[in-house]
């Protein structure tokens, strides 16, 4: 990332030193089951350890612009999609379908983390960068800085269910593929499960990170945008409408009328993303940690639990939700229908 020449950030008040890692790891409790990252209890929520320093760091130094757009999920929630969905809507007049961006690249590459945008011990200058530019991220709203609000914020949630399947499957792949001993075995699917439920996943608890964005939303609907991908794969058009008028770039009627509406959805259907060749890649950066890019691509269906959890796992997560979320207006009952 570029940066001005004569920015000269206050590393010591973001980024950790080896002594002052150490005793950060003495401070904050640590949570080695979900191989191969370790998790941290940092402000409430068991984070990725080594995305706290960068989280320290956009808390103190994150200053979006009010143009700016923040992509927030919880992990494996639609990420990939919605980033690819808001960078082509964007976009749309800057690129043709045939010759787009995502046919080369893939949606992370198009829309940077900030965990990894704050990472490389300096602080970003975020304004050299296009007006407007979208950036992403997993972090809870308690965690994000105040200085947020000064953007639009849009918050992905997925079913709980889920969420939990895709995300045991994304680190048991994640795990293989950044392994450079013998292969370990992995965290099975039922312990996995009782730590989800007990809020010990990573970025967990999930009914809290979700509560934070829901009641937001409900606070600020100028500023939050809460969406839920159970919706906007049942109805894609009318979603990406709305993420469009809320993003700030309207579709006009013309477009409407040109099919550009569909030709968005189709171009970043999960379908479509899978078989590009970018993101068939199965390489894994072993030097910072980062899964291959067909990692990030598995199924994306609604439902897929019933092919993993009993029902009695289920409906011990409905009924868990159903208490987390008592009273807030938030329900997933919908989805715990079986497809």
């Amino acid at each position: 990332m570029a940066s001005s020449p004569n920015y000269a950030p206050p590393f010591s008040q973001c980024f950790l030193s080896p002594r002052n890692q150490l005793t950060l790891q003495h401070q904050l409790p640590i949570f080695n089951d979900w191989s191969p990252f370790s998790l941290r209890h940092y402000q409430s929520f068991w984070m990725p350890a080594m995305f706290i320093p960068a989280c320290m760091a956009i808390q103190s130094h994150f200053n979006p612009r009010p143009s700016d757009i923040l992509l927030v999920t919880s992990p494996k929630s639609g990420t990939t999609w919605l980033k690819a969905l808001s960078f082509a809507t964007l976009h749309r007049h800057s690129f043709s379908f045939s010759d787009h961006p995502l046919l080369s690249n893939t949606p992370h590459q198009c829309v940077p983390f900030l965990e990894s945008l704050f990472s490389h011990r300096t602080i970003p200058d975020l304004n050299v960068l296009p007006s407007p530019t979208i950036f992403a991220a997993h972090l809870p709203f308690p965690l994000l800085p105040q200085s947020a609000l000064s953007c639009r914020i849009v918050y992905l949630c997925r079913d709980p269910k889920d969420t939990f399947v895709s995300l045991w499957h994304f680190f048991e792949r994640s795990r293989i593929s950044l392994s450079t001993e013998d292969k370990s075995e992995g965290l099975d699917l039922n312990k996995a499960f009782q730590l989800f439920s007990q809020g010990m996943a990573p970025g967990g608890p999930f009914w809290d990170r979700v509560l934070g964005y829901w009641k937001e939303s409900l606070r600020r609907p100028e500023k939050v945008l809460f969406l839920r991908y159970e919706e906007m794969m049942e109805d894609p058009v009318s979603h990406l409408r709305k993420l469009a008028e809320f993003i700030g770039c309207p579709f006009s009627t013309e477009e409407e009328k040109n099919g550009v509406v569909e030709d968005i959805v189709k171009l970043c259907s999960f379908d479509n993303l899978r078989e590009l060749k970018v993101n068939k890649d199965n390489k894994a950066s072993l030097e910072d940690k980062r899964p291959p890019p067909s990692s990030f691509f598995r199924k994306g269906k609604v439902g897929d639990w019933v092919n993993y959890l009993s029902m009695e796992m289920a409906e011990s997560l409905d009924a868990i939700t159903k208490e987390k979320l008592h009273g807030s207006g938030l329900s997933f009952e919908s989805s715990t229908v079986l497809p």
